[in-house]
């Protein structure tokens, strides 16, 4: 078989094991993806499957909600229903990061994460008549160099955005989205993930990290309010921050620069609550500072152990005094979990509201060493919502921080 730039089978004779035939195969992908209008790169991506033997392709993407792998439609990808997370191979390789294989009657099913930047986009889906390890490498590789094309190209159309929701979005949760980073991160010094809730209406509650040389900066705000004006403070709260972060200043000087941006823009009676952090991912120096936030809990170990009091100072807008900053040096091993008070604020069917012990209880009981930072945020803020009776009607957030 040659790869001649227009997509190739796999021969009568058998899947070409001349030597270079996958080099080619991905140099040729990626050449003619630099120029591509992005609604044709589903009929590229499906070409390239083809060009090993592959059989129906598809691309799942993960839902806002993660609840669900949804297909992303083009030509010469397979369509359906969005398929579960929970309980399925696809949703298997989505939250193990991992490939998985699954026999069939019409040959392997093979699953591959579409991991880039430390992120995962969702699955590559493709059928073959058998897999062996130089297979399994072209693979990895193929699905490397897919998830940086849905990375690259995603915002110059708008295809990705439109297949992932399964709900309508209001006006307020489609600024959200547009502000946040990608939900995870993974380094080999550290790890995060983050979630949002409800996915197609949060307002005012969002986070933003970076990862600067050994430094990872991370901010968590929840503007007072609901609907637009939430988002608007938050739009200019989560601005501020990177500005300043981006201007390499203290955590005391950034708390001081946002305070001032909500306080000129919305006036006295506005505010939002916010925490600022930074890692050094060399030696574990946690640093923040809290104004007007629920102390983040440390997790050692697999349970929590405390949490991470401090000194709080006003919420930004309201033009507190200098913030002290608070230090912890974290052990290898160590995740501190942030979160806004509308997770434990919400009432139950009793009237009685949800509460920081039953999170704690809930984070015990969900914590294992198997479980990856971006499938423990997922399956928490899942069961923590099905615990507060399916409601939630005050945004929620969630963020998780591994030191390694």
């Amino acid at each position: 078989m040659t790869v001649d730039g227009r997509g190739a089978g796999r021969s009568a004779a058998g899947p070409d094991r001349t030597p270079g035939f996958g080099e080619r195969l991905l140099g040729t992908l990626l050449d003619r993806s630099r120029e591509l209008a992005p609604p044709l790169i589903p009929p590229l991506i499906a070409e390239a499957v083809a060009g090993i033997g592959g059989r129906d392709p598809a691309l799942l993407l993960q839902d806002y909600g993660q609840l669900a792998l949804v297909h992303l439609p083009g030509r010469g990808l397979a369509g359906g229903q969005p398929v579960p997370i929970s309980g399925t191979p696809a949703g298997e390789a989505f939250l193990r990061g991992e490939p998985v294989e699954l026999a069939r009657a019409d040959g392997v099913r093979v699953y591959l994460p579409l991991l880039g930047g430390g992120d995962e986009a969702g699955v590559l889906a493709l059928t073959l008549d058998e897999v062996d390890d130089g297979d399994r490498l072209l693979l990895g590789r193929l699905a490397a160099l897919v998830a940086d094309l849905l990375t690259t190209r995603s915002g110059c159309t708008d295809l990705v955005f439109r297949a992932r929701r399964l709900q309508p979005m209001s006006v307020a949760a489609e600024i959200q989205w547009s502000l946040l980073p990608p939900l995870s991160m993974s380094a080999p010094r550290v790890a995060v993930a983050g979630i949002l809730e409800p996915a197609y209406q949060v307002a005012g509650d969002s986070f933003d990290y970076a990862l600067n040389d050994d430094v990872l900066h991370v901010a968590t705000i929840d503007a007072m309010g609901h609907g637009l004006d939430a988002a608007t403070m938050a739009t200019v709260a989560i601005g501020a921050y990177r500005h300043a972060r981006r201007a390499g200043i203290g955590l005391a000087e950034t708390y001081a620069f946002m305070d001032r941006a909500i306080a000129e823009q919305f006036g006295p009676d506005h505010f939002v609550t916010a925490q600022m952090m930074r890692l050094d991912t060399a030696t574990g120096r946690l640093q923040w500072v809290n104004a007007g936030h629920p102390a983040p809990l440390l997790i050692r170990g697999h349970v929590v152990v405390e949490r991470l009091e401090s000194v709080t100072t006003l919420p930004v807008g309201f033009g507190g005094e200098q913030p002290v900053i608070s230090e912890r040096t974290l052990r290898r091993g160590d995740r501190v979990l942030c979160f806004t008070d509308g997770l434990v604020e919400e009432r139950e069917a009793g009237g009685e509201q949800f509460g920081e012990e039953q999170l704690i209880d809930w984070v015990n009981r969900v914590e294992r060493p198997d479980v990856g930072v971006r499938a423990m945020v997922r399956t928490l803020s899942h069961v923590l919502k099905e615990r507060r009776g399916g409601r939630t009607s005050d945004d929620a957030t969630l963020f998780l921080i591994e030191w390694r």
